[in-house]
């Protein structure tokens, strides 16, 4: 049987690290430091300028994962790209960020849209390759701009979010790997966190900014995030006493704690990375994953628990040996 594990880890941030005070200033916001480190967690956050787009910041994460994998670009046979802030509407960015790698060796490139269980989502989909051995290492990666779809009036959302890039090779082995993994939708609650704009006859029609109704958020991701984490364990033969290190969607410390909790894991075994770079979708996961492996925190033989939920909606979650 042919497994899949990670092999590499890279991510990229843009420019320096915005606090809340310089945000607030910036954008003349009726808010404060303490309001929002209070509810959200967060204290500052990365946003890109008007030339980076979401290709720049994964090729930057990808070239990272590749040298830490040590493999080459064109040893990549398979690239998924997950975000909700494409470079174009078409091309891919998938196919953006095999040019910039200069990977010419035909390997298929697509995007998946599953906003902030992207990445989740684009690991299932690689595994699948890898274990039906269509694929031999693939490149998964979770590259956002978010800061270009955000309503600088709106002070609930736009403090939340940052940009960012995360991205892994995930390679075929012998064992172990990634050990179960369930994605899941209902487009029922659309509503709760959607940008309902579109292009069309060279105009933004509807409204091109993102909408949220964070109470109802909350109580959903909260009740959605403990039942696939408790699935994928059960899938798995394993239980949350197994499990080393939480890694969640970068969303809110809230909903981080109430998560934990809910699922009996103390925050020492939660990687938080949301106070620094914020939500930063499709790219909180394997962002939040390759800073913790720097910093010494997670270490091979690790048992990790990937979970992510995004509008949709959509939810997913991944249990994995490292």
């Amino acid at each position: 049987m042919t497994y899949a594990r990670i092999g590499g880890t890279g991510s990229a941030l843009p420019g320096e690290p915005i606090s809340n005070d310089a945000l607030i200033a910036t954008h003349r916001l009726d808010s404060s430091d303490a309001w929002i480190a209070e509810r959200t967690g967060i204290r500052s956050r990365h946003l890109a300028d008007a030339a980076e787009t979401s290709s720049e910041l994964a090729a930057t994460a990808c070239r990272r994962a590749i040298e830490d994998a040590g493999c080459e670009a064109n040893d990549i046979d398979l690239i998924i790209v997950a975000t909700s802030t494409p470079d174009f509407v078409f091309p891919s960015t998938a196919t953006l960020l095999q040019a910039k790698l200069g990977i010419v060796n035909g390997a298929p490139a697509f995007d998946v849209q599953a906003v902030c269980s992207g990445f989740v989502f684009a690991l299932a989909i690689a595994e699948k390759f890898i274990a039906s051995g269509a694929s031999r290492r693939a490149l998964v990666v979770g590259a956002e701009v978010f800061s270009r779809i955000l309503d600088w009036t709106d002070r609930g959302t736009c403090v939340l979010f940052g940009d960012g890039a995360g991205a892994v090779v995930l390679e075929a082995a012998d064992g172990p790997g990634i050990l179960a993994s369930a994605i899941h939708a209902d487009g029922r609650h659309q509503n709760m966190l959607s940008v309902p704009g579109q292009l069309s006859a060279g105009k933004a029609v509807g409204d091109p900014f993102l909408r949220m109704d964070g109470q109802a958020v909350f109580k959903f991701a909260v009740r959605v995030l403990t039942d696939v984490a408790q699935e994928v364990l059960a899938k798995a033969g394993l239980s949350t006493q197994d499990v080393d290190w939480l890694v969640p969607h970068q969303a809110n410390v809230r909903i981080l704690q109430s998560t934990a909790k809910k699922l009996g894991l103390t925050m020492d075994k939660c990687i938080v990375t949301v106070d620094r770079h914020g939500n930063t979708s499709a790219a909180s996961i394997p962002l939040a994953l390759d800073v913790s492996i720097r910093e010494g925190k997670i270490r091979r033989g690790d048992l990790l628990l990937l979970e992510g939920v995004g509008g949709g909606f959509t939810w997913g979650a991944t249990l994995l040996s490292y």
